[in-house]
């Protein structure tokens, strides 16, 4: 029987091994992490991410061939495969801090493998990780490799969150590079035969490790890049009189471009986008490329600005003063269907509205205050450390209340930020909120959600991204 092993207990590594538990039912898969809560919640009946049809995946497959655990080298010692995917955070200090990947946890997790194997073993990178890592990794294995052999695989993950489930049962493609050589090849081939159980043949790609790698990197590059394109034409939209809705539709019926992440919004989030790019930064930069470092950082420059223009917009339409006034947050995950608040633009909105004294009400119906507070108050890129090394119980942040009801945090608050596009938003009862808020009303729809003419009809002055301005905002134009 063949076993699997993967390190790591997290977003990626949870769900990928729950679907190849499922679709491989003669395969014998381990999840491990060193953090019991985790583990401990992965055993029970309230599972440590939210994530659409995981806990139909889980249910099924628990106990029979797919374990948690955190006896990391047992299952490490007796696996033929093992996938990493441990965090990969961006460096805060050091040789290319806020840009490169620190490998700590990654390097860690090598020399454990080289440790305790007894075996020769495959060792897939599962987590995001800069070019030429596989080579690191493979120096590590092979100096402490007692006469053990290690292959080292890349297959990024190209999952996307709040469908993780469906993308892994029917994915785009299937990535996997290796060395060129037949050692290699074999172990591509093993790796290949676990995916085909469920994958068609000529949806798994192979490469060499280097391509593999850079794909990933090159992917997410690719769709922030998407996001940040139609987010500038949003400002330039609201500039002129344009509707970003009508121009996008217009530019995605072009087939060579596509409809897919062309929708205007408050700024891009989630764990990899802005990491991966940094990452790509710093690549280019130390590949004597600064032009086209420079041309991925401005992918990041206008996510930036369009947040900030957000936060200018809110406090210049309410007599450019927040301070003291209560704002209801709708939504503070970085997308719906996920409880995910990594990079999430909701962070960097309240904070811009907190520096300026506001009141915040928030309410996400899958994010808990705890995780809420804890965002508003780490510092950049700490989240994406175990959590276990995150600073503990953060000082809460005091203008800040989480409830769980959207009728609640808009009571007696002056205007409304609806950054998270939960399909319940659509269908809330605005004319109530309305009659139970400070006048003027305000709703600042930063993902484009809602209708907004009815919400006019009511009372409500209203602003969209990249939509046509209500005569209200024109009177009051946001200084960047």
């Amino acid at each position: 029987m063949v076993k699997i092993c993967c390190i790591g207990a997290g977003y990626v590594g949870g769900p990928t091994m729950a679907v190849i538990a499922l679709k491989c039912p003669s395969i014998e898969v381990a999840v491990v992490d060193i953090s019991v809560p985790r583990i401990n919640a992965w055993n029970s009946d309230q599972l440590p991410i939210y994530e659409p049809g995981l806990d139909d995946v889980v249910k099924q497959c628990r106990g029979k061939n797919l374990f948690f655990s955190t006896d990391v080298e047992k299952h490490v010692r007796e696996a033929d495969i093992v996938f990493v995917s441990v965090n990969t955070p961006t460096k805060t200090r050091g040789l290319g801090a806020g840009k490169a990947a620190d490998l700590t946890y990654w390097e860690s997790a090598a020399r454990m493998i080289a440790d305790v194997s007894k075996s020769d073993k495959i060792v897939v990178e599962k987590s995001t990780v800069p070019v030429k890592t596989a080579e690191a990794i493979e120096k590590i294995l092979t100096h402490n490799s007692k006469g053990i052999k290690f292959q080292i695989l890349s297959n990024p993950e190209f999952l996307a969150e709040g469908t993780a489930i469906q993308d892994l049962f029917n994915p785009d493609r299937v990535l996997i590079g290796g060395r060129e050589t037949p050692e290699g090849n074999k172990a591509v081939q093993a790796l290949k035969d676990v995916y085909a159980h469920w994958v068609p043949e000529d949806r798994i790609l192979t490469t060499n490790l280097w391509s593999a790698e850079l794909s990933k990197l090159a992917a997410n590059a690719f769709l922030a890049q998407r996001i940040s394109s139609v987010n500038a034409m949003s400002a330039l939209c609201e500039a002129t009189g344009a509707d970003v809705t009508q121009v996008s539709y217009a530019v995605g019926k072009d087939t060579r471009i596509g409809p897919k992440f062309l929708n205007a919004s408050v700024g891009f989030g989630g764990s990899c986008f802005q990491k991966d790019i940094l990452n790509l930064v710093y690549i280019c930069e130390c590949n004597g490329l600064p032009e086209v470092a420079e041309y991925w950082r401005q992918v990041i420059k206008i996510n930036d600005y369009q947040k900030n223009r957000f936060v200018n917009r809110v406090v210049s339409s309410m007599f450019n003063t927040v301070s003291n006034k209560k704002i209801a947050i709708l939504g503070f995950a970085f997308k719906k269907d996920t409880g995910d608040t990594r990079e999430t633009p909701a962070i960097d909105v309240c904070k811009g509205l907190l520096g300026d004294k506001a009141r915040l009400s928030i309410y996400d119906p899958q994010v808990t205050e705890d995780q809420i507070q804890r965002d508003l108050t780490m510092n950049k890129f700490d989240w994406d450390h175990p959590l276990h090394l995150q600073p503990m119980s953060p000082t809460t942040v005091k203008q800040v209340t989480c409830v769980w009801d959207a009728y609640e945090a808009t009571k007696d608050a002056h205007g409304i930020c609806i950054l998270t596009e939960w399909d319940e938003f659509k269908t809330l009862d605005f004319k109530r909120i309305y009659d139970n808020m400070q006048k003027p009303a305000f709703v600042f729809d930063g993902r484009n959600i809602v209708n907004a003419d009815q919400l006019r009809e009511i009372g409500f002055i209203v602003y969209s991204i990249g939509k046509p301005l209500d005569a209200w905002l024109k009177d009051m134009p946001a200084v960047a």
